[in-house]
Order: structure tokens, then C-alpha cells, then sequence
């Protein structure tokens, strides 16, 4: 056994096996397929478009539409890569801005998650892993957490009306996780 070790071929191998084993741990992260985090941001009150108030009364006891951000359009997230579930609204906030609120969202870690807006449809199943760079898309951050409502803002240059789907992207492999197609 001593003598194998003697031998240059043997530290060679060794040396190969090991930088592949680093590589690829940092690569894959496949520690990230154990790991969870929750991140509760505050999601502004949000009311539907469709929402008028009854008559008799300014508000019809509901908060004033100013108040509130006003509800465009959502969709339920579309399980891809990683079983995921929850919401996906896009909301125009009482100055104008506009957010992006993933709601009871519950997925998977992994390497260089990202949120998006895009313009492709969502397509169910393994038909829908790799769409969503194809066409125009806005990263609105890294994703906070794999539990949780979060909200992302819409940068002020973008026109969320002519996006048409949420996803939850993996930079790293180009994959989505899930996504939500936004209806209104």
C-alpha cells in the first residue's frame, strides 16, 4: 500500500479527484437542498381592481383606494424544478411604483436563486424549465427566502404591464424553479 502511494500517477489522480470534488461542491451546493429560511417583508394592503364601494357610503368600508396598492394582475406559482406553491401578485402602489409580493411562497434553496419578471408564458411540467430567458426579462433581486410574503420592486424604467409571468430563476443552472403566470 505504501509503495502505491510512492507513485506520481497516484498523486495525480488524487489531485484530479479533489479539485473535482471542490468544484462541484461549490457548484452544485447540494448543502442548499437542506437549508430553509423564512422572510415575512410587509406587504402593503392590497385591493382588486374590481372592488367599488356600496352605495350610501364614501368607502363602503373598505380602506381608501389611495391608501392601498391596487391589485393588476396574479397567478399561482407553477411548480418546474423544484416543487414550489403560493402567489405571485403584481400590485401598483398608491405613488405610482409598482411590486411585485410572492405570497405563502414555499420552495427549495438552491445556488443563485432570482426573482423575474418576464414575458413568456407559463408552461406546466418540464416544457416550462428553460423558457423564460428567451424572450425579455427584469431580475427584481436575489430571492429573500424560500418561506414566506416577500415584495420586490419593480424598477421605475420597467412597464410591468407588458410582462406577462413571474418565475423564480436559477442563474446558475438557467432553470426555473417555479413560476406564476399574472393575470388580471
Amino acid at each position: 500500500m505504501t509503495r502505491m502511494f510512492r507513485k506520481p500517477a497516484v498523486w495525480a489522480v488524487a489531485a484530479v479527484l479533489a479539485v473535482g470534488l471542490a468544484f462541484g461542491l461549490y457548484w452544485f451546493q447540494p448543502w442548499k437542498l437542506l437549508t430553509s429560511k423564512t422572510v415575512n417583508d410587509a406587504a402593503p394592503a392590497v385591493v382588486s381592481t374590481g372592488v367599488t364601494p356600496s352605495p350610501g357610503s364614501p368607502s363602503g368600508g373598505a380602506p381608501s383606494p389611495s391608501a392601498v396598492a391596487v391589485l393588476l394582475a396574479e397567478g399561482k406559482l407553477v411548480t418546474h424544478e423544484h416543487d414550489s406553491s403560493g402567489t405571485a401578485q403584481l400590485v401598483r402602489l398608491p405613488d405610482g411604483r409598482h411590486q411585485v409580493i410572492l405570497r405563502d411562497l414555499a420552495t427549495s434553496d438552491g445556488p443563485d436563486l432570482r426573482v423575474w419578471l418576464t414575458d413568456q408564458p407559463v408552461l406546466p411540467g418540464r416544457a416550462g424549465w428553460h423558457v423564460f430567458d428567451d424572450g425579455k426579462h427584469v431580475e427584481l433581486g436575489r430571492l429573500k427566502g424560500t418561506h414566506g410574503t416577500q415584495v420586490y420592486d419593480v424598477p421605475a424604467n420597467v412597464d410591468p404591464t407588458q410582462l406577462r409571468s413571474v418565475t423564480i430563476w436559477c442563474a446558475r443552472f438557467k432553470v426555473s424553479f417555479a413560476a406564476a403566470p399574472l393575470e388580471a
